[in-house]
């Protein structure tokens, strides 16, 4: 994921005097998508036990109405060489299994992680905090000033209503601000998943 970033990004470099302006939107699964692990669990419910990789295990939490309207956001915001962030919640994955189970205490069955897996989803790395710009809803990710012929003091410039992100931040699901409650994740999963 972090090579197509980078590549997509200096496709910049290629377009002439061509209007084309490519940029990056990098959020997490979509609830209920192919790559969720919702359809999973709601398949396992019926046998009463759950397979999942680890009990710490954290994930960022987006809807496919929320991920649309982010990207046709940044569409209008976009100058051409940013990677943008939505400020999203994260969920643990034992209260996702909680609320698919409707039980405070659902049977478990680890399985541990699988190759190549993550304990959590890191969306901005400390590499990144350096070029990273915060707003009220989502961060920018700057590119490198040799890939294009603005720079990231001329993004703060800009944009004032941005802030600098400190040297050492990331923005993992793990150290998260805002986690969802099990109630609130059953209230997205009728809204999103099961009201068909």
């Amino acid at each position: 994921k972090l090579t197509s970033d980078k590549l997509f990004i200096s496709a910049n470099n290629y377009i002439g005097k061509r209007k084309t302006k490519f940029s990056v939107v990098r959020y997490g699964n979509v609830m209920g998508s192919k790559g969720s692990i919702v359809p999973i669990l709601l398949k396992e419910k019926s046998k009463g036990t759950f397979s999942i990789t680890d009990k710490n295990m954290t994930r960022f939490n987006i809807t496919m109405r929320q991920s649309i309207d982010f990207v046709i956001k940044c569409l209008k915001l976009m100058r051409g060489g940013e990677i943008f962030v939505p400020k999203i919640p994260s969920y643990k994955l034992i209260d996702l299994v909680k609320a698919v189970s409707d039980s405070s205490n659902p049977k478990i069955n680890l399985i541990g992680i699988r190759p190549g897996e993550k304990l959590h989803e890191e969306m901005i790395s400390v590499n990144d905090a350096l070029n990273t710009v915060e707003f009220q809803n989502h961060y920018v990710i700057v590119p490198s000033s040799e890939f294009l012929n603005w720079s990231y003091k001329d993004y703060l410039k800009s944009h004032k209503n941005g802030k600098k992100c400190p040297s050492n931040f990331s923005y993992s699901s793990d150290k998260n601000k805002k986690f969802l409650t099990v109630q609130e994740i059953k209230t997205l999963l009728k809204k999103n998943i099961l009201k068909n």
